[in-house]
């Protein structure tokens, strides 16, 4: 019996075309511009030395960039120690249907909607002491509360603004996969008389998985490159306190033009985000995986 193969239709392909063409002009072609720079010595636009990875190396003996880079991921993981329970609580609390659901969804997304230069600008009022609220609050209260003169109270702020603005975020997604799960599992618990804990534990943690790890990875890459609310609010300030490491790209490309360095610097950036990410997905992959199989046993 003779099979015949039909064959393949790659018209189709006409339909990704605009996307590859987009995304080579907007990723592409600046990545590789990026590239060249970082192994060049710009002296003046007509003049140019090759310089091979003499860029990278200098990057790399840099205390500063050493600083800002720690001083990003406590900034990453504190966000997620905060943000992720928090937007898990909230989503918990969230009514399931109704006009009340509509309603508490509007509200908790409007901070999602604010620009983030406007963002760092309603911080900065709110927290002063003359006419900020929260400022205000603070010194009524006996604190001597400072985000521009104490570095300790810089951090806590950005940090206390981006939690803010972003935990709507990974509400709306634990939301969304709560909203997912059948009402037979509910059932079921209620049935065999499952407390409310063994209910999250069991039935809504599990079914939440996929959407946490997005919203994990989202707000680790969104906080790793965050630059426009501390840079609004603090201006990196006090000292180096808020300069993360956005911010002193930055500086080296903008402030010092030094496009040598900076190139490097930001190709060291974006795998430095790479890396991280890739880590983290393969370790939340591992753990569901690892979770599965007991639950199987």
């Amino acid at each position: 019996m003779s099979t015949t193969t039909k064959p393949v239709n790659q018209k189709a392909w006409l339909l990704v075309l605009p996307v590859i063409v987009c995304v080579a002009f907007s990723a592409i072609l600046p990545l590789m511009t990026v590239v060249n720079y970082s192994v060049q010595d710009i002296i003046s636009p007509e003049r140019r030395v090759f310089v091979g990875t003499e860029w990278f190396a200098a990057v790399m003996r840099d205390e500063d960039l050493h600083a800002a880079l720690w001083r990003q991921l406590t900034f990453s993981l504190a966000v997620l120690a905060v943000e992720v329970p928090l937007g898990i609580a909230l989503a918990l609390s969230m009514p399931a249907q109704g006009w009340r659901a509509s309603l508490v969804l509007v509200l908790v997304a409007l901070s999602l909607l604010i620009p983030w230069n406007v963002v760092g600008t309603i911080w900065q009022i709110y927290g002063r002491t003359d006419i900020g609220l929260l400022g205000v609050m603070l010194q009524k209260a006996g604190f001597d509360y400072s985000y521009t003169g104490n570095a300790v109270h810089a951090w806590a702020t950005v940090l206390l603004m981006d939690v803010w603005h972003w935990t709507p975020l990974v509400a709306l997604l634990c939301y969304a996969g709560l909203r997912s799960i059948p009402d037979a599992y509910y059932q079921a618990a209620q049935i065999d008389g499952a407390s409310k804990f063994a209910v999250f534990r069991y039935i809504q943690l599990p079914k939440m998985r996929g959407v946490l790890m997005i919203a994990v990875l989202l707000r680790f890459m969104d906080s790793f490159m965050i630059y426009t609310e501390p840079f609004v609010l603090t201006g990196g300030g006090p000292g180096n306190a808020t300069t993360f490491l956005s911010q002193y790209l930055t500086q080296k490309a903008v402030g010092q033009f030094d496009l040598g360095p900076a190139a490097a610097f930001s190709l060291i950036y974006f795998l430095i985000i790479l890396l991280l990410c890739f880590i983290l997905y393969n370790w939340m992959q591992r753990v569901g995986t690892q979770e599965k199989e007991g639950g199987n046993e």
